[in-house]
Formats: C-alpha cells, structure tokens, sequence
C-alpha cells in the first residue's frame, strides 16, 4: 500500500482551499495521522475532551443564532431543508455530493489505505477517519481490521432467533431481527443499568458500536447463505480486511467482487444526519436506547422503498427492460420504455435525490470501476445509456429538481456483474455499510451528551390559523 499519496494530495487541498476563503471556513481539512498509536479508543479519548469544550463554547457564544426560517412547506414536507441536527462524521452538499470529514469521495479514495496499490479504500479506514477527523495509517487500518475480526464472534441464540422466522421472509426483516438478538449483549445497556456517569456514556457505547460493526457483516452473510445457498455457511478468513471478509462469507473470492465490497461499504457508509436511515438511528439513540436498538430501528427505516430499498428496485427495472427490449435496445427504444414507465404513474428507480442537485459522486465513483473492470458487460452499457436518456426526459416533464442518477442507479449491475443477483437481497448491503456511519457518529452523540429529539409539532388548524394571522 502506498501512503505517501495522502500527504501530496492534502497539500494541494489546502493549497486550493486557501485560495478560496468560502471553502475554507466551511470545511475542517482532516489531517493526516501523524501518531503512532493502534488504539482508536485511546485516540478517541484524547480527543473527546477537545470537541466537548469546542460545543460549550459553541452553544455559550451562538446558542441564539439563528439558522434560517421554517416555512409552511418544510413543516407539510417532511421537514426538507431544515437545518435541525448536529452530524459531525459527513456533510452534503447539493452541488458536490458527500464529504466525510470534510473529504470527497475520490480524495478518500487517494488518502485511505486500501489493500493494494492503486485500490479501493478500506472501510475499516473511513471508520478511523470518521471517529477522529484524521486519514490513518496503514498500520492502525490494519489494527483496526485485527481488532474488528476479534470482535466478529455471534452467540447462537442470534442464530436460532433468524431461523425461526420463514425462509422466505424479506432479507431486511431476517437482518433486523438479527441485529436485535444481539441486543442482549449491550455494553451500554449493562453499564447504565449499574448506574454509570453521563460523561462516560460514550465509553461502552464504543464498545457496543464497534463489535456491532464486526457482526453485522456475519449476521448478513448467514442470512444470504441462508436465504439462496441452502444454509452452507462460510466462515471468516482471518487474513481479509472488513470488505473482503464481507464478499467471502457471502461466496465470493473473485479478487475484482472484494475490491467491490470495499468500495461499496466505504460509499454507502454516511450520508449526512437527515436520511432516514440515520436520522432514525439518532432519535432512537437519542432517547439513550443502546447501539443494537438504535441500530435496528435504523434498518427498518432503511428497508423503505423510498430509501434502502430503492436499489432492489433499480435492477428489478433495469432487468424489466431487457426482457421487453432486449440487451442490446437502442437509445430510442429506451426513450419509449422510460415514457411508459412515467405514464404509468412510477418512477423510474435511481434518478434524483431528495438533497443532491448533480450526478451522485457514489454513481460516479461506481461508474469508474465498471469502466476498469466491466467496460463490454451490457448492463453496464444499458445502464450508461439511461445516463444519457433518462435526464433530458425528467427534464421535460419539469416537475424533478434533480433529474441525475444517484448511488442506487448504478450498484445492483455491479453486483449482478460479480453473481450476487439476488435483487431483494441489495438492502442488507446498504444496511451493512451504513452500521459504520450511524455508529460512529453515536459515539460522538455520546460524548458531547446531545439531547433528546423532540421536535414541535402542529395540527393543520394551528398552521391556517397561523397563516391568517401572518397575512
């Protein structure tokens, strides 16, 4: 693995940073890990203490700022566009996409130790990277990795609850239930019931999250060996990264289909505080329900068709369109596909983003490894041909904000490319990688002691009467 990358690469980011006094002021660089420590505990600890004081002088000094006006259309609208959460671990911007602390997707790929020259990050390194703010080492990555695989044991009871459930239960339903008999091995749980201190909350949490991590991946390749390759389960390999270990415990040892799981957990990872997924995982934790609880409600939400699930629904139509037009249908015919679609009253799955206003920087990023690994694999070429097809029809129709493919239009045909075709099966991918973000920024959650969510709401008289008034 070569490092020196990261510090070239972060001396230019400053360099154009400084040059940009908006960009500057708006972005926190990371920095390049400079101890030698392998503890991320013991880097956390030295940290915490720092960003505690940094949010009581926060809320000391501008806790009257404000930060815009509510209208009647966030209330009526899901609350979009409210700035509401406090989420340090990522950051989305409408025109750039994703920034985990502070960094692109394709700088992360440059800085982040990866298992081979020149490859795909490693997401134990995007964990550092969210914890402490900085790009690690090659060592402490694979420390961590050490220390996650140690971590990665499952108790039985875990095992004999998914079994109890129909083999025929969703992906999702058997992955929840999973991470919810885990619960009873909660760190946290035990230590509040001992009665521990606030100002230590964030230590067993720690511990929950980062052995929650280490499962998930276990619990979500039994439920798939379980599910379509009749219970024949495969064992960890001691020698793989979080990624590799991820694919071959699914069934998968080609080099290519492990250098994509390291890529797709690290960019499904974090997605900012207000998605579904995360936004629930913080109001649930929020209540100081532990990790595993917090988690699993996190996945339920996850499970939407409007949220997680939407990449099941992307192959689901993809493949829909090759078996009325063929692989090989020209733009045209594509054009008309995509019409029926809409007139039928659907959406076509994969473009447009409730937030981002460009191409999803995850498409992007997915469209460059099948460029590499897959350039002649037609679902790769139809999936192109939307790119071109399907933006200047959502265009047309002039009711979409954002007529751009997202994350979810391109992962399923890169799965499907390496064997993983089973399409309800997608959102459990989702739901590992995303254990990663939600965690981390739980820990966080813990240690700067952030409230209990309770927003205000109103009835719809409230708001006339309001609205009257104002006029």
């Amino acid at each position: 693995m070569v490092f020196h990358r990261s510090v070239s690469l972060l001396s230019k980011l400053r360099s154009r940073a400084a040059q940009q006094p908006g960009l500057r002021n708006s972005v926190r660089w990371p920095q390049v890990q400079t101890s030698t420590d392998l503890d991320l505990h013991s880097q956390l600890k030295e940290l915490i203490p720092e960003q505690q004081e940094r949010l009581k002088t926060l809320k000391k000094e501008h806790g009257k700022v404000q930060l815009g006006n509510i209208t009647v259309d966030m209330v009526l609208g899901g609350m979009r566009g409210m700035t509401g959460l406090l989420w340090e671990t990522s950051l989305l911007d409408p025109e750039e996409g994703i920034r985990f602390r502070g960094m692109s997707i394709p700088e992360c790929q440059n800085v982040l130790p990866a298992a081979k020259p020149g490859g795909e990050p490693l997401p134990e390194g995007l964990l550092w990277l969210l914890l402490t703010g900085k790009v690690p080492t090659n060592d402490q990555v694979n420390s961590l990795s050490k220390e996650l695989r140690s971590r990665a044991t499952i108790p039985d009871h875990v095992y004999k609850t998914i079994d109890a459930l129909p083999v025929t239960a969703h992906p999702m339903t058997q992955f929840a239930t999973g991470v919810m008999a885990l619960q009873v091995q909660s760190e946290f749980q035990k230590a509040y019931e001992k009665g521990i201190h606030k100002s230590k909350y964030w230590e067993p949490t720690y511990e929950d999250c980062l052995s929650l991590i280490a499962q998930v991946p276990i619990v979500a390749s039994y439920v798939y060996r379980r599910m379509y390759k009749k219970g024949e389960v495969v064992p960890m390999d001691d020698s793989l990264d979080y990624g590799g270990n991820f694919a071959h415990m699914l069934g998968f040892d080609d080099p290519a289909m492990l250098e994509l799981m390291r890529l797709y957990v690290t960019i499904h990872s974090d997605h900012e505080g207000g998605n579904v997924s995360a936004h629930t995982g913080h109001l649930v934790a929020s209540a100081l329900s532990d990790p595993y609880l917090s988690f699993a409600a996190a996945l339920n939400g996850l499970a939407g068709p409007l949220h997680g699930l939407a990449n099941q629904e992307v192959l689901l139509w993809i493949k829909s369109v090759v078996e009325e037009c063929g692989e090989n249908v020209s733009k045209e015919h594509l054009q008309d596909y995509v019409w029926k679609t809409l007139n039928s009253g659907k959406v076509v799955p994969g473009f447009g983003h409730g937030v981002l206003r460009k191409t999803d920087p995850r498409y992007t990023c997915q469209r460059e490894f099948a460029l590499k690994h897959l350039p002649d694999d037609p679902l790769f070429k139809l999936v192109s041909n939307l790119y071109e097809v399907v933006p200047p029809i959502l265009l047309e129709l002039g009711k979409v904000k954002n007529p751009w493919p997202n994350v979810d239009a391109h992962s399923g045909v890169l799965l499907n490319h390496y064997g993983l075709t089973e399409a309800r099966y997608y959102t459990v991918l989702f739901g590992v990688s995303r254990s990663i973000g939600i965690c981390a920024q739980l820990i966080w959650d813990r240690a700067l002691g952030l409230a209990l969510e309770r927003p205000k709401s109103v009835t719809m008289e409230w708001l006339e009467n309001y609205c009257k008034k104002a006029v």
